[in-house]
């Protein structure tokens, strides 16, 4: 029987389908507040609604990113092998680490600081909460990619994530290079939802977190998507952030050089989006995966 509860509502973004069907225009804005509500000027917010995307330096202060990297490296050491919450890449070594947030309080200080939560909060007009959150490691010679794909596609059919409300912050805690393995994204692709053929097989946490081959657009999408609006990539200093839209179409290439890479990944969704049930799956994903439990990132919320 399927853990899962009934999910009754109309379905503004089908996907996870048995034959292909047209993309869709995002129904949401990708900005819901404005240059009062927070610390991003106008012409940040017109950016980041037109390109999906926003690169932010200086986000993590110098002085903070040694015990950062410390801390990476105490969580490494400290999970044991059967902690789901630690994903490995084919070869052994770890590929990232959930909930940080929960298990560090150097991580949450990141999560609470005045050049983090303050944005999530003014892209989605709203208090937030933390829906995911993780730590990335690209390790040198072996990192393996992420393939492309839209987060808000696998939230939405995975997690039940009723609208594109939520937001993305990614810190660089190591040098970003164009050949390390950086994030690239397609610019203009949060627009719209690309439907996604292949249904969620049970369990698919569990394989996907190493190698998505589900709810991934085909070839032919993203050819079209690239011809139109290129690609970018996220390069640049320790402590940058790179922020960016749930549906944003974004992947990474594999790190073949000597030199590794690392992020804190934050996913900050509206109290008002929260999670109903999986639009297209069997069974609800680990809390460690997708939060149903809205907790409170202890800073009061802005005013409206």
């Amino acid at each position: 029987m399927s853990d899962a509860p009934q999910q009754d509502l109309h379905d503004p973004y089908p996907t996870r389908l048995d034959h292909a069907i047209a993309p869709i225009e995002r129904l949401e804005p990708a900005v819901w507040g404005d240059a009062g509500s927070g610390p991003l000027p106008a012409q940040d917010l017109e950016a980041f609604a037109a390109q999906g995307y926003l690169i932010r330096p200086d986000t993590v202060g110098e002085d903070a990113r040694p015990p950062l990297g410390h801390e990476l490296e105490r969580l490494a050491a400290e999970l044991g092998d059967d902690d789901p919450r630690v994903i490995r890449e084919p070869g052994g070594s770890i590929r990232s680490i959930f909930q940080p947030h929960l298990l560090s309080e150097l991580v949450a200080d990141v999560v609470r600081s005045d050049t983090v939560l303050p944005v999530a909060r003014q892209l989605l007009g709203s208090d937030v909460y933390i829906h995911q959150a993780r730590i990335n490691l690209m390790p040198a010679f072996t990192g393996t990619g992420f393939y492309w794909h839209s987060d808000f596609e696998t939230w939405h059919a995975e997690d039940g994530m009723p609208q594109m409300r939520a937001v993305s912050c990614s810190i660089a805690l190591t040098r970003n290079y164009p050949y390390n393995g950086s994030l690239m994204v397609i610019p203009g692709s949060h627009r719209t939802f690309y439907p996604c053929v292949g249904a969620t097989p049970d369990n698919h946490h569990r394989s996907s977190l190493v190698a998505q081959q589900f709810g991934v657009p085909d070839e032919n999408t993203l050819t079209k998507a690239v011809d139109g609006d290129g690609i970018d990539q996220f390069t640049g200093a320790a402590g940058s952030a790179l922020w960016f839209d749930c549906n944003l179409l974004h992947g990474s290439g594999s790190n073949i050089t000597p030199l590794p890479r690392s992020n804190v990944f934050l996913v900050f969704n509206s109290v008002d989006n929260t999670l109903t049930a999986p639009y297209a799956a069997d069974g609800i994903r680990p809390e460690y995966l997708a939060a149903r439990q809205t907790r409170s990132l202890g800073l009061p919320a802005p005013s409206s």
